[in-house]
């Protein structure tokens, strides 16, 4: 294939165009926790395709039922009218979600349900009388997708350097402390005073003109960045007394990721709003959900019956094959356990990653569920040379990583057993050991 003819018509997101072009790696084939290149070679999924693929590749129950909707009903829209699916699935939705988050406003993508959040907490206070709690707190290396609202409040100045910020945002410290966390299992035991920096910013530009504050409960994209534990809980408690929404992006970490359905769960910590995509679907279909707590949706209920309350949407929000996808895909989650299961394997994968820190070049490891990462020391003057070598070095080998700069982030589907954790981990062994 001439990457010059037949691979330059597509321009790839968040990759080096040049780079791929002239050497790609393609995939051609997927079922259960494997890829297949275009030569046949296995390869080993450790990221769950982009953190997405909860309930491993190809499953017969999703794609029947998407194809069986196809015949049925391919599209209907959702502004002021309406199909089955979109209520039926929201109501399945809610049987796992915190107590009080109630309520699901779906969307596309993992982007468009940060916008929307925040859009939503932006309109909650307005429509309760208090327009000037515009501002917006996001936090140092989080990331909300790649829309405007969350490029604004994500903290990868990459992703907005060339376009700006186009909303009223201030931004937490992040919580990565390597002085005192390095090697941390689980959560860091340092750091909890990190959350009393929202009271410097409350200080800072007064209660009275927040809106939100928006974090990820454990930031995926930057790293596995593990919140110290309290973190959560302080915020939360911040945000309360001073009646700031709180959001939590769970892209990344909902469905099960963390060993239960949520990581609001985990941390026992319940934010107003929380958004979610990736495995809501298992990744069949685009889609995303945007929950909301009862106080925040009962605001906007007010006012003539017959008016629009909150004037946002999507076409396809509530798309029947994407809600096909979704309902298909809980059946498997209910079916085998798997909002639950990875606090079964958990154990085993902290003990296997955490036995490479001896290894060349490893500067850090971190772990939560079965989400981890492991930090290499950079190349002198090559920032993200060496976590490209292993990017490489490990698909050479049959295995799937995802490098991000000179982190290697692991994010396996929840399907996994034993003996991939194997396999996995002794590859990574043998890759770390012969990188330059």
């Amino acid at each position: 294939m001439s990457p010059h003819s037949d691979l330059n018509a597509f321009w790839m997101p968040f990759t080096a165009n040049r780079q791929f072009k002239s050497a790609p790696r393609l995939l051609e084939r997927a079922e259960g926790m494997f890829y297949w290149d275009a030569e046949g070679k296995e390869i080993l999924d450790s990221t769950a395709g982009l953190w997405c693929v909860n309930a491993g590749h190809c499953r017969s129950e999703i794609s029947d039922a998407i194809t069986a909707q196809t015949r049925k009903m391919d599209f209907a829209p959702t502004f002021q009218m309406g199909h089955s699916l979109p209520f039926l699935f929201a109501n399945r939705l809610i049987k796992y979600t915190p107590k009080g988050l109630d309520h699901v406003f779906f969307t596309n993508s993992g982007s468009e349900s940060a916008d929307t959040a925040l859009k939503m907490a932006l309109a909650y206070h307005f429509v309760r009388g208090e327009p000037q709690r515009t501002l917006l707190i996001g936090r140092e290396k989080a990331y909300h997708g790649v829309g405007f609202g969350g490029i604004s409040v994500g903290g990868l100045p990459n992703n907005r350097r060339a376009f700006g910020n186009l909303l009223t945002v201030d931004h937490l410290p992040h919580t990565l402390d390597q002085e005192r966390n390095r090697f941390s299992q689980g959560l860091p035991l340092y750091g909890v005073e990190k959350a009393d920096a929202l009271g410097e910013l409350i200080h800072k530009h007064g209660a009275e003109h927040i809106a939100a504050v928006i974090v990820e409960p454990v930031a995926g994209s930057a790293g596995v960045i593990v919140p110290p534990a309290g973190y959560l809980q302080r915020l939360r408690d911040i945000c309360t007394e001073h009646g700031i929404l709180l959001i939590f992006d769970e892209v990344i970490t909902g469905f099960g990721r963390l060993g239960t359905p949520f990581a609001a769960d985990y941390f026992g910590v319940t934010p107003d709003i929380m958004t979610t995509a990736k495995g809501l679907t298992n990744a069949a279909v685009p889609m995303g959900a945007v929950f909301s707590s009862d106080t925040v949706h009962d605001a906007f209920m007010s006012g003539p019956a017959e008016q629009i309350e909150f004037f946002h949407g999507y076409t396809y929000s509530g798309h029947p094959l994407a809600c096909a996808a979704g309902l298909a895909a809980l059946d498997i989650y209910e079916k085998e356990d798997l909002l639950h299961r990875g606090s079964l394997i958990a154990p085993s994968f902290a003990e296997m990653i955490h036995s490479l820190r001896d290894l060349p070049h490893v500067a850090d490891i971190r772990n939560l569920g079965l989400m981890a990462a492991i930090e290499l020391e950079p190349k002198a003057g090559e920032p993200g040379a060496r976590g490209y070598e292993v990017l490489l070095k490990s698909l050479e080998l049959g295995l799937l990583v995802r490098a991000t700069g000179d982190t290697i982030a692991l994010s396996p589907p929840l399907i996994i057993e034993i003996s991939h954790l194997d396999r996995l981990f002794q590859t990574l062994r043998e890759v770390l050991r012969t990188i330059s």
